[in-house]
């Protein structure tokens, strides 16, 4: 296994996702790193797009905000999964990250079948969590 080098300005970037308990626009998250020296929004910009291609964090496309991985502790950045799927509560805001294995089988069955060549599968749920339903 080989262990990641971030630069500085990666490293503020996942810490500050890492820490969040929500997901964060780009904007919040230089709002939040501007102590630390950020004044463009290309910073974060640059460091989201290593983070991503390392698989530390996930673009969610429906709220254009950005989360830590939650898998980074079973070599997420390592070992890419099929596809990455995210609950995403309307009331909270919670995100709850999550793989399944047969969604990721019926799907590539079905690119096979299409001779459709996936690069990248994301979903998102949007709906309450247990807590906000109740």
């Amino acid at each position: 296994m080989t262990t990641l080098s971030l630069t500085r300005n990666q490293s503020l970037v996942y810490d500050a996702l890492s820490r969040s308990h929500a997901p964060l626009s780009a904007y919040v998250i230089l709002d939040k790193l501007r102590d630390a020296g950020f004044r463009a929004p290309l910073q974060v910009y640059r460091a989201l797009e290593k983070l991503i291609e390392f698989g530390l964090v996930h673009r969610l496309e429906s709220l254009n905000a950005f989360v830590a991985c939650a898998h980074t502790q079973t070599d997420c950045c390592t070992h890419h999964h099929g596809s990455v799927a995210f609950a995403i509560c309307n009331a909270c805001g919670q995100v709850t990250e999550f793989h399944d294995h047969q969604v990721d089988h019926s799907l590539g069955h079905w690119a096979k079948s299409q001779k459709f060549k996936a690069e990248k599968t994301t979903i998102e749920i949007r709906g309450l969590c247990e807590a906000c339903a109740a």
